[in-house]
């Protein structure tokens, strides 16, 4: 019970992989908001936490309404008084090539993916940095990371969460509030028919949530992207090669193109702390060709 003592709300937890996240979390001993589009299956599972010994409350609220978002938490802190865990979950598919896919069916993934966990994470961001605790997990996905046919809205709607995450992880370090993501892969209603049967069977949504504590608990890390399915876990890193100083000159294209192998080169790329890295190293390899012509002459 290594998260007693904690309060979290899970965002889409009335079925499929908010449901193991929420019973999990409670197994732990935190506390559990148990939030769904669909009141009556958030409190089916809130009620499900209590029949094995847990405090739960189930919360009927859009993540895209920033009204019913702020009603939530009001009703948890007038519960429980704090929030110390968000796990941003809610969501859903549209899928299509790119082709054929109108505005509508991009914009409506983006609202519900991107806008709906920075409306829930606004609203408890400021509880998090007077109380000085806070744990936020993002849910991305492989298909934002690395792209998947048909999921141009998703993929682009996740990875902006890594980007989310990213910032946040920094400007909330000095309030202990620490933003990670986690990239499932689990046999859900979001996945019915996209996968085989027998490879469905593996992925029990129960064996993703294993991976929550790690990502919520009093050590947890920060801007790590946890990637879960099946028992299996790996991370995922937003790299920076070394690259090479080009400089300019009318030439300077065709020179990108003949050195691309080198500028590629992952032999010495880094995990930059922060994207001002990359200006930061740009800056200094002007400084030091510009020295190193100055001693040449």
């Amino acid at each position: 019970m290594t998260l007693n003592g904690r309060i979290a709300i899970v965002t889409g937890a009335g079925g499929g992989l908010g449901r193991c996240h929420a019973l999990m979390l409670a197994r732990l001993g935190a506390r559990v908001a148990v939030n769904d589009m669909n009141g009556e299956s958030a409190e089916r599972v809130a009620e499900e936490i209590r029949g094995q010994g847990g405090e739960a409350i189930g919360i009927a609220a859009s993540v895209t309404d920033e009204g019913q978002v702020a009603a939530m938490v009001e009703q948890v802190m007038t519960a429980w008084g704090r929030v110390d865990i968000l796990i941003n979950n809610a969501g859903f598919l549209r899928d299509k090539s790119f082709a054929k896919m109108d505005l509508a069916d991009f914009r409506s993934i983006i609202d519900v993916h991107l806008m709906g966990a920075a409306i829930c994470t606004k609203a408890v961001w400021e509880i998090m940095r007077q109380q000085n605790h806070g744990r936020i997990v993002m849910t991305t996905s492989s298909s934002g990371l690395y792209g998947n046919f048909g999921q141009s809205n998703y993929g682009a709607a996740k990875m902006a969460l890594v980007g989310l995450m990213q910032t946040l992880s920094i400007e909330g370090a000095k309030q202990n509030i620490k933003v990670n993501c986690l990239a499932p892969t689990a046999a859900t209603q979001m996945t019915d028919g996209v996968l085989a049967p027998d490879v469905l069977a593996r992925l029990a949504p129960e064996l993703v949530s294993n991976g929550l504590l790690a990502l919520v608990g009093d050590d947890a890390p920060t801007r790590a992207i946890l990637c879960a399915g099946a028992g299996h876990f790996a991370r995922a890193h937003v790299t920076l090669t070394e690259g090479i100083q080009i400089g300019g000159g009318e030439d300077a294209p065709g020179r990108v193109i003949a050195a691309w192998e080198q500028i590629g080169d992952r032999s010495g790329e880094i995990v930059p702390n922060y994207g001002f890295t990359q200006f930061e190293r740009e800056l200094a390899s002007v400084e030091q060709d510009s020295a190193a012509m100055a001693a040449a002459k």
